[in-house]
């Protein structure tokens, strides 16, 4: 394996790095997924309203739509938390992090919302 951590590298270090690379490969796959998805989607269907909402209110969709949301938000928020971190001084720093955390959140709450509102609605 190749060694890209310090051999006194803290846990938290440690388990920071673990989970940017697990969600780096989640969003790869998961976004490959989507890909895919919507070239066949489209090369069959189209991409109208009623097509892409229909394909969105199906259980083996909205459960991977919403792990693509959750990995890349998180992913996300990790990569920022490193950039904060290092470049921020002082009480700012603390306040960049609170603003990083809010707004990750509400992109993520934003996002399964939606996700939820598509497949709910549709169902209905």
């Amino acid at each position: 394996m190749f060694k890209a951590l310090p051999a006194d590298a803290s846990p938290e270090a440690t388990q920071h790095w673990w989970h940017q690379r697990l969600t780096a490969g989640a969003n790869l796959l998961l976004l490959l997924w989507f890909a895919l998805s919507m070239l066949l989607l489209g090369t069959q269907a189209g991409f109208d309203t009623k097509t892409l909402t229909g394909w969105a209110a199906q259980t083996m969709v909205v459960i991977p739509l919403l792990l693509l949301v959750g990995a890349t938000v998180y992913h996300f928020r990790l990569g920022l938390q490193v950039l904060i971190e290092d470049y921020a001084k002082g009480a700012g720093r603390a306040v960049w992090l609170v603003v990083l955390n809010f707004f990750a959140f509400t992109v993520a709450i934003w996002a399964v919302l939606s996700i939820l509102k598509l497949a709910l609605g549709a169902a209905a």
